[in-house]
């Protein structure tokens, strides 16, 4: 190999090149590809949507048809369909004990009607001060005689949901005190959930 001295020179001199850039078919990089941009456009929801109003009522619609289904289902006695609450198991055997016994309280509005009329009736008629009293004596004593029914209906029957169900049937939060007692002065015909049986003495397995 002969050496040149002016082979540096002519390399130096020589015009560098251009670089081979690669570009990238679906954009510049960092940027999404068409596909994924399609992707991103179609998992992308509004947290706010268009038409408020429209959207509240729509919900409000559907939460009636859901109650109205409720409360059809407690008419019928449905249970799969009845609210979450009334198909706990220890408030299934609370209608069913009350249901099944007879309760002083479930004659409470009659009652009052009528010592209402009867009073209004003897004072209208006679003027004497003791008809009044005596109709005040009946109605106290109707009522004391229904909160000692009712205690003594719930004496057994929180012993029965404590061995049965364990102390959360019986619990604070539970409410199956105020359900049983509300239940109990509640004519029969008009309770809901419909009861199960008919007639009375229907009382649930221990």
């Amino acid at each position: 190999m002969t050496w040149n001295p002016f082979k540096k020179k002519e390399e130096a001199q020589a015009p560098a090149e251009p670089a081979v850039t690669k570009t990238n078919p679906n954009g510049p990089k960092g940027r999404p590809t068409p596909k994924m941009k399609k992707a991103q456009a179609a998992g992308i929801r509004p947290l706010v949507p268009a038409d408020r109003k429209a959207s509240a009522k729509a919900a409000k619609a559907r939460l009636r048809e859901r109650e109205n289904a409720e409360y059809e289902a407690m008419q019928k006695g449905d249970l799969n369909h009845m609210p979450k609450s009334e198909r706990l198991p220890w408030r299934i055997y609370i209608r069913d004990y009350v249901d099944a016994r007879i309760n002083l309280g479930e004659w409470f509005i009659p009652v009052m009607i009528a010592v209402l009329i009867v009073s209004m009736v003897v004072t209208s008629v006679s003027q004497n001060p003791w008809a009044n009293i005596v109709m005040m004596v009946i109605m106290y004593g109707y009522l004391a005689a229904i909160i000692i029914d009712v205690w003594l209906m719930w004496r057994k029957l929180k012993a029965k949901l404590i061995a049965k169900y364990g102390e959360a049937s019986v619990a604070k939060g539970s409410r199956s005190f105020s359900y049983a007692w509300s239940r109990s002065i509640q004519m029969r015909r008009w309770r809901l959930p419909k009861p199960r049986y008919d007639k009375r003495g229907h009382w649930p397995q221990d």
